[in-house]
């Protein structure tokens, strides 16, 4: 499948990779990663994840060589991770092993959106959607199926094998799992509409529990089906762009328990729920993530969703580790509440960084307040810069922000 050119642009760049996996930061960010998720923050810890990616081949870096779809992503793997790097890496960690995908299908439930979708620049995949109602009476309910994942064991086992090949004397390979988005209103939202998901809460609620009831329960035979596959990657060190060293889990490279759920992290969101409140949240959404959550060894919650006047929910959820604090949290109502055995997961807003010039004054500004706060509320903080549409083609927007967020995290 691969040309000589091609196996040369990949042992190439696996060679730049494991130069840079092999240097001795890594181990020691590693460590610093495991203090904070282990609830004895040395400093704030600072990643940046989430590309406009369409937007920094400024170098040419980024343009694939390779054509078969299963290799031009392995390749593309590598040019993001060294390109991330060597221009903005903040506290990310390359480690000395190339994750290899395994051949996995059946992550779904058979039910795709609808959608009409609108893109302002034609170069970026990232569009504004309009979803149109698919979830209408019980039949419709119907359409939602179990997730049918499946396990191709001998197609994995040849990519494995020629990725050996491939890389013998640059890089040892590694199977790479999955990781579940427990995340259901998203899905739901993209059936329904935002609008009508809205409304559905208010003038249909006992439909809305039967929609969330059929999704949970598609997703716990997922989360089973795929622990009896023994396919899940207890080795990925990011979970929803956070990295997630721990003693227990994860405590170095390729040194996790298994490939069980337990063995893993896993995602929960209900970002819809940022303009409802608390109480709709508690009978929407947390019996549900219950369910799911109890599966996992550890779990990273929220996204871009409100959480601070509903910290007390989310610590309800089991394993819960790390939780999201969005542009539109009170932040110190969040420190308040959130208490010193979770990270306080920061997402600062993109928006600084995304109109006609960069403004870097707050950028440093509102850091600098998030770690104030952590410092007088004795909490574990991290700054997950993500979402990030546009930096107007100019990459080095990204690595000012590593530079201010590093100085001011203290490294």
């Amino acid at each position: 499948m691969l040309n000589p050119n091609e196996k040369e642009t990949l042992r190439t760049l696996a060679n730049e990779y494991m130069e840079i996996a092999s240097l001795p930061a890594q181990a020691q960010k590693m460590d610093l990663w495991k203090s904070l998720n282990e609830g004895r923050m040395v400093r704030p810890m600072t990643a940046i994840d989430q590309l406009p990616w369409h937007e920094l081949n400024d170098d040419g870096s980024l343009t694939p060589r390779v054509e078969d779809p299963y290799w031009r992503a392995v390749e593309m793997f590598l040019r993001k991770e060294t390109y991330k790097w060597r221009r903005f890496p903040a506290d990310m960690v390359i480690e000395p092993v190339l994750p290899v995908p395994m051949v996995i299908t059946g992550v779904d439930y058979g039910f795709p959106v609808v959608e009409e979708t609108v893109a302002l620049d034609k170069n970026n995949d990232v569009v504004g959607h309009r979803y149109l109602n698919q979830l209408i009476d019980d039949d419709d309910i119907l359409k939602i199926k179990d997730m049918d994942i499946a396990y191709d064991e001998a197609e994995t086992k040849n990519k494995l094998a020629e990725a050996e090949e491939l890389f013998a004397g640059i890089i040892p390979v590694r199977p790479r799992g999955l990781q579940f988005h427990l995340g259901i209103w998203d899905k739901i939202t993209g059936l329904m509409g935002v609008t009508e998901a809205y409304f559905s809460l208010c003038d249909r609620p006992e439909y809305v529990h039967r929609v969330l009831r059929r999704f949970t329960d598609a997703t716990v035979k997922g989360i089973k089906k795929a622990a009896e596959l023994n396919i899940y990657d207890g080795n990925a060190n990011t979970c929803h762009c956070s990295y997630i060293y721990t003693d227990d889990l994860l405590p170095g490279v390729c040194a996790a328990q298994g490939m069980r759920p337990k063995d893993s992290w896993a995602y929960g969101l209900a970002q819809l729920f940022s303009s409802v409140s608390p109480d709709m949240t508690e009978e929407f959404e947390l019996p549900y993530i219950l369910e799911m959550a109890e599966h996992f060894g550890y779990i990273y919650y929220g996204c871009c969703d409100r959480l601070d006047d509903r910290i007390d929910l989310v610590k309800r959820i089991p394993n819960v580790r790390k939780v999201s604090c969005s542009p539109w949290s009170e932040r110190e109502a969040f420190a308040e509440r959130i208490g010193p055995k979770l990270t306080m997961s920061v997402k600062p807003s993109p928006a600084f960084l995304a109109g006609g010039s960069a403004d870097f004054e707050t950028v440093k500004k509102d850091l600098e307040s998030y770690v104030n706060l952590a410092k007088r509320h004795n909490v574990n903080l991290e700054f997950i810069l993500k979402d990030i549409s546009t930096v107007q083609y100019e990459p080095e927007r990204l690595t000012r922000w590593s530079d201010i967020a590093l100085s001011v995290a203290g490294a």
